[in-house]
């Protein structure tokens, strides 16, 4: 964890779709900031001209600017420039401004007063300033106004912006969209930017500006900018060597000061690299990656239903009375909170194709080695498998201690298949496939269960290595350990059956 004295952030975002325009307004402003006495990084003028790209008519191409960066970078000063403009430049008749927190509101007041005073242009151009708490306001003389307001339902409501700021937009209820951005609509060039640190969907309602990020990934929207730096960090799918050490060179270590560069463009400018190391020492991994890197828990699209597995596929392979018929494989999953585990099995049918079913699906983890020692003692299974690397590996310790009467006779031990990260990319594609293949007919039934079904609805991938991919249990918006637990048990199946169905060989020299 050495670096180099002279490491700084990277400038540039790791996630960036700029529209094409036909120039921009950015070295603008960031020149109007100076003479203000507002120095702006290259990074934080980036921003502003991939923002404020214009079109040939005059008339702004992003309708949508969002900027996703680490805390205290400073991603206030971007949006106080912004407003500058909005008031000296572009002539806004009005710019409303808005955050989660009121102290950061009124901090974002003070900066923006200072730099007006600072100026002798800018502060004769003052007609009044409001300093109402949750209402703050400047008004210029020649009519154009900022107010900075409280978020709220209610907040906006009624007043025509030409540009709305939503800052700390990782707690950004729709609520405040559906009061605010109506008011843009009778403005003649408008302009909604969104800043945020990284959000968490268990944290605060963040929808909004997960939509935008998807559409920003994506691409294509020639009416959003989007900018984030962040990091992509390693799975426990990636890659290790004999002593377990990450060989991976497709994500990044979080650990590594290059890591806290990529995602923080001040590093060495503002913030300390001796200080980013204390935080990796003193605050929680989950706490560390979202606001120090960038690495958030995102919702997934409420309209994104069934985006993996269409629906009629899915009910395509439903049936009531699948069952298996000799040797099955069993395989247990856990929801990343560890609010509830799953139990599925697989196995073949009379008719050949593949069964699979969740035996149990509860609350919690403590009932899971019981219920396994009861499992095997009846079924007998070829294999139990669990993802070492998942939440379900803490159980594999305690599963490996449960003791069972084999069925002649005698005590036995668990013994647990562990997928490799390569396995785990095998067992999605192999399960997906049964459901669908690209020719001819699906060669798997599910007995339905209701827990299943509303995994696969809500389920989401994520890559591991370069092509392969693999259920997403964190960024789903549904717990879907159930078809985790499925995937895996078909996987079990599939690699492990038949070895219990071959018939044991007549050996050619008996060793006495």
């Amino acid at each position: 964890m050495l670096d180099a004295p002279e490491l700084v952030g990277v400038q540039t975002p790791r996630i960036r779709w700029v529209p094409e325009s036909y120039r921009s307004s950015g070295a603008d402003v960031a020149e109007l900031a100076e003479q203000a006495g507002l120095i702006l990084d290259p990074w934080q003028r980036l921003v502003l001209e991939d923002g404020l790209g214009e079109q040939k008519n005059g008339a702004w191409t992003s309708f949508e600017t969002g900027l996703v960066v680490a805390r205290q970078n400073g991603k206030g000063a971007v949006f106080e420039a912004r407003v500058l403009a909005g008031l000296f430049l572009f002539d806004e008749e009005l710019i409303l401004y808005s955050c989660h927190e009121f102290k950061t509101s009124q901090e974002f007041f003070r900066r923006i007063r200072f730099l007006i005073d600072g100026k002798d242009e800018f502060r004769r151009r003052v007609r009044k300033v409001v300093t109402a708490h949750g209402d703050e306001g400047i008004e210029l003389t020649t009519g154009q106004r900022l107010r900075v307001i409280a978020r709220s339902t209610g907040s906006g409501r009624g007043f025509s912006g030409d540009c709305n700021i939503w800052d700390e937009a990782f707690n950004l209820p729709a609520s405040a969209i559906d009061a605010q951005m109506p008011t843009m609509s009778a403005r003649p060039n408008p302009q909604a930017w969104y800043g945020s640190s990284a959000a968490d969907k268990r944290l605060a309602p963040c929808e909004q500006l997960a939509a935008v990020r998807r559409r920003g990934i994506a691409g294509g929207d020639p009416s959003l900018t989007y900018l984030e730096w962040s990091i992509d960090p390693h799975t426990a799918e990636c890659a290790r060597d004999e002593a377990g050490t990450i060989t991976c060179t497709a994500h990044d270590d979080r650990a590594d000061p290059a890591s806290w560069a990529k995602a923080n463009p001040s590093l060495g400018i503002r913030i300390s690299v001796d200080h980013v190391r204390r935080e990796f020492t003193s605050m929680s991994a989950k706490g560390f990656d979202r606001e120090r890197l960038s690495v958030g828990d995102w919702p997934v699209d409420e309209g994104a239903a069934w985006e993996v597995i269409p629906e009629e596929r899915w009910r395509a392979v439903a049936d009531e009375s699948s069952d298996a018929e000799g040797k099955v494989a069993f395989a247990i999953h856990v929801a990343p909170d560890r609010s509830y585990a799953a139990i599925a099995t697989a196995g073949r049918r009379a008719d050949g194709l593949l069964h699979v079913e969740v035996i149990d699906y509860r609350a919690g983890t403590q009932w899971v080695p019981e219920r396994a020692k009861d499992l095997q003692e009846r079924w007998s299974p070829c294999a139990w498998v669990v993802d070492a690397g998942s939440p379900a590996g803490s159980l594999i310790a305690d599963l490996e201690l449960v003791e069972f009467e084999r069925p002649g006779g005698g005590i036995g031990a668990l013994e647990i298949t562990k997928p490799t990260s390569t396995e785990v990319g095998h067992a999605y594609g192999q399960f997906v496939d049964a459901v669908m293949p690209e020719e001819g007919a699906p060669t798997i039934r599910v007995l339905p269960h209701p827990a299943l079904d509303t995994a696969v609805a809500g389920a989401v991938t994520r890559s591991i290595g370069r092509d392969a991919k693999a259920w997403d249990s964190k960024v789903a918006s549904v717990d879907i350990c159930p078809l985790v637990a499925a995937t895996f048990a078909a996987w079990g199946f599939s690699t492990k059956g038949h070895l219990e169905e071959e018939e044991p060989m007549e050996p050619l020299v008996a060793f006495r």
